[in-house]
């Protein structure tokens, strides 16, 4: 999990590292001759903007996909070790597929379509196996609707393999059907997993199979822009360590400089986590979830760096 961990804190150590770069410069007096040779401010900080800038989409194009697999890796062993027996579900061009598992055997289920919320299922098969892997029964309905314990299938045809007897002349029809479940709403959602172990360049494919499956993206859509604005992220950090300590060590307060640098960079990540939040619920648009944050944090150290520099 350390993989995903460094990533996530890349937007604070870019910070840290503007920081520690600045105050070198600023004690050697490096900043001084610049601006004695007419550099201005901007035009001193486009060579670390610009670096930023390739290094944040270079961690997003080959550093996300790495972090994706370790974090998959991460959870699946977390399940082996917990022995969880979690749902597992997956989305194809077909439809979509759920694994339920208990002591006795395992459910296997498959829906062309489902409401949003993971609680109605359209054009559904049940395939049912013993603990051996053994096929008992397979039932197919229009429609299949999750309560607390249970599915409640509707026209439905049953077809048991486990009598031994002809499975289409033992076969039952019920108007509505019932079948044994321990499986809940969260667990269908929670089981596709975080965005987070989804490579980004299979994000959109893969919310285009959500949205084909009726589920809701709006999670993986919220996840896939705020990587995509990672890099204006990393340079808003930038930005704000520059305009803190971009001042020569005579002027003093460099230590109060740098909590200010270091509280604003901090206050812009967790304003960056709490838009995603709102985000996800679908409290704030997509777009203002992910590109909100690093913006005002852009805008703020310009500001601040046109009031202390002459730009």
């Amino acid at each position: 999990n350390t993989p995903t961990i460094m990533y996530r804190m890349l937007p604070l150590l870019v910070i840290l590292s503007t920081i520690a770069l600045f105050l070198g410069l600023a004690r050697t007096s490096e900043m001084v001759v610049i601006r004695a040779a007419g550099r201005s401010a901007l035009r001193t900080l486009m060579a670390p903007v610009v670096t930023t800038v390739l290094f944040g989409a270079l961690a997003v194009a080959a550093f996300n996909p790495i972090v994706a697999a370790t974090s998959e890796q991460y959870a699946e062993i977390s399940r082996q070790y917990q022995q969880d027996p979690q749902s597992v579900t997956t989305v194809g061009d077909e439809g979509l597929w759920i694994r339920q598992g208990s002591a006795g055997g395992q459910i296997v289920i498959r829906a062309k379509r489902s409401n949003p919320d993971g609680t109605r299922f359209f054009g559904v098969q049940f395939y049912g196996f013993n603990g051996d892997g053994d096929a008992i029964y397979r039932i197919e309905a229009d429609e299949a609707l999750l309560q607390p314990g249970y599915w409640i299938l509707t026209t439905a045809k049953r077809w048991n393999f486990a009598s031994g007897s002809n499975p289409e002349q033992a076969a039952i029809r019920q108007a509505e059907m019932t079948v044994p479940s321990d499986l809940t709403r969260d667990q269908i959602r929670d089981s596709f997993g975080s965005p987070s172990s989804i490579p980004i360049w299979e994000l959109p494919g893969f919310i285009e199979k959500l949205d084909r499956a009726g589920f809701s993206a709006l999670k993986h859509r919220v996840w896939l822009q705020m990587e995509l604005a990672n890099p204006l992220m990393m340079v808003a950090m930038v930005l704000i360590g520059a305009g803190f300590t971009m001042r020569h060590t005579r002027f003093g307060r460099t230590g109060l400089m740098v909590l200010f640098a270091v509280l604003l960079g901090f206050s812009i990540f967790f304003l960056r986590n709490f838009a995603q939040v709102l985000g996800e619920n679908g409290q704030i648009p997509v777009a203002l979830a992910a590109w909100m944050p690093p913006l005002a944090g852009i805008f703020l150290s310009l500001g601040l760096l046109f009031h202390t520099e002459d730009g």
